[in-house]
């Protein structure tokens, strides 16, 4: 009946899970071939084990040919590097005729496979090469077939199997320290502010968005440090906010369920800050949204890739290293996506999950050195930010939204003050120029702000709204015929404007 076969098969397996932390990764339905993998051992990683009765050569030669076959997939998905495997047939003889070439390392890409027949007749002899092969004791005892019966394999087969059960629900723990609780919160924060926001202006107004918090260089360098978080809450427009919200329940909830509540906040909010630092020293435009925090969650899943590599790349690694791939490169190839900003979260989140590290798997000297390491790169990145936006100039955007902000305010000294700094030090501020324009409009300094429209439009010949500008005042001049030229030239570039076709009508009942 091959009992005794059956019970060598099984007690390999029950003593490499039970002694030397393998586990099985899979099992034929007939339970006859095992494929078993260890974190902890470097030599053979992956053993398979096969119950079978060898009989010829053939067999065994096509048997490792597929053996190899099934190990590189193996490797590609749960290693990369190059493996070796130990392939153990147990079987009651050894082959028949003649078997030498199994004795010999077979090879296919960066798999090995080492074979080794565990016969029955020979076995204690066999054991003994088994065990220096493995380099590991293996206390299997050379029972008597009498000794043996199914209901005994039977009971060894159910200890086997319920340890491999025992390792993989360990692993599933790692993956249920606590239920999401914060990224409820979160996504409950962000969803209130974009009502508030909509009920006051609009999400996608410059002046709203700077409002409720939203990254804007000129006031961080104003003293506004809170503008490195309060971003990550805070979204431009529906689909941003609908994006970033899915997202967030996703991956934020799964991050959370792995560090515990109080790592994920720490975790989020330090990302969120370093997408915002990342985005202050590469670009002083206007920017807003979860992104950031979010890629620091892929950044903490990184680092959990680190801790537990065969896990992650078991559980999730493949589709979290092609979905950063694909929002990094998306980000590089779309305009007007922060990308700066989802690469400092990707960091900051991998180095802020280094520094709380993993529930119940403490290792406090890589925990102090990444919090060391994050501590001095968080300085010299906001010293270098703060004196790069203190010598590098702002952009004309950024800067007309400023003057805006002042005008709104009713400072308009203090605009015109910035403004003419600015078109003065800057050769190429068109929306600078044309704001300077409407002061001295609004101050009936005619000829000034025909000077400015004119500049703004030998600048930037698109911008229709100096063009429509300067055509009123021309007509406050007399130049109907300039004025009429302007005013198409408007119409040409935003025929929608209904004001644009009433002012050439005007003009025209002039001429």
């Amino acid at each position: 009946m091959g009992f005794k076969e059956d019970y060598l098969f099984w007690e390999t397996v029950r003593q490499l899970s039970t002694q030397y932390d393998y586990r099985m990764i899979t099992v034929t339905e007939n339970h006859q071939e095992i494929w078993l993998e260890s974190d902890k051992n470097k030599e053979f990683p992956v053993i398979r084990l096969i119950r079978h009765d060898l009989d010829w050569a053939n067999w065994l030669k096509r048997d490792i040919d597929r053996t190899l076959q099934n190990g590189e997939k193996i490797r590609r998905k749960l290693y990369k590097k190059p493996i070796s495997i130990l392939s153990i047939y147990v079987s009651k003889f050894a082959p028949v005729d003649d078997y030498e070439f199994s004795l010999q390392p077979a090879s296919f890409q960066k798999t090995k496979v080492n074979t080794f027949i565990l016969a029955c007749e020979t076995f204690p002899a066999s054991l003994q090469n088994l065990e220096h092969v493995l380099k590991k004791p293996l206390t299997i005892h050379d029972l008597k077939a009498e000794d043996l019966d199914e209901e005994k394999v039977l009971t060894l087969k159910q200890a086997a199997i319920t340890e491999s059960v025992k390792k993989t629900k360990a692993e599933q723990k790692v993956f249920q320290n606590s239920k999401p609780f914060f990224t409820y919160i979160f996504i409950a924060i962000q969803i209130a502010v974009f009502i508030l926001m909509e009920f006051n202006g609009g999400s996608t107004n410059s002046r709203t968005l700077i409002e409720f918090g939203a990254k804007y260089s000129p006031y961080i360098m104003q003293g506004e440090w809170w503008r490195f978080f309060s971003p990550m809450i805070v979204h431009i427009g529906f689909i941003h906010l609908l994006m970033n919200t899915f997202s967030l329940y996703l991956i934020g909830a799964e991050v959370e369920r792995i560090y515990g509540n109080a790592r994920f906040l720490f975790i989020y909010i330090f990302a969120g800050f370093a997408g915002t630092l990342g985005s202050f020293i590469m670009t002083p435009n206007l920017s807003a949204g979860a992104s950031g925090a979010i890629f620091g969650c892929f950044g903490a899943l990184l680092y959990f890739g680190i801790v537990y590599p065969k896990l992650f790349m078991r559980s999730m690694g493949s589709s979290v290293i092609v979905l950063i791939i694909i929002n990094l490169v998306y980000g590089f190839t779309v305009s007007g996506i922060d990308n700066a900003g989802h690469i400092g979260g990707l960091i900051g989140g991998f180095l802020a999950a280094g520094v709380v590290h993993l529930p119940k798997a403490k290792n406090l000297l890589r925990q102090l050195a990444f919090l060391i390491g994050t501590a001095i790169l968080t300085y010299i990145l906001l010293q270098f930010g703060f004196n790069h936006q203190n010598s590098a100039a702002i952009d004309d955007k950024t800067m007309a939204m400023l003057a805006l902000e002042y005008i709104d305010n009713e400072e308009e000294d203090k605009a015109e003050d910035i403004l003419v700094k600015y078109v003065n030090e800057n050769s190429d501020a068109p929306l600078s120029l044309f704001i300077l324009g409407n002061l001295s409009f609004s101050a009936e300094d005619i000829n000034q702000a025909r000077d400015y429209y004119e500049k703004a439009i030998e600048q930037n010949p698109e911008l229709h709204e100096a063009h429509y500008n300067l055509a009123l005042v021309y007509v406050k001049l007399g130049l109907n015929d300039q004025a009429r030229e302007q005013a198409q030239k408007a119409i040409e570039l935003a025929p929608e404007k209904k004001s644009y076709t009433k002012l050439l009508k005007e003009i025209e009942n002039q001429l």
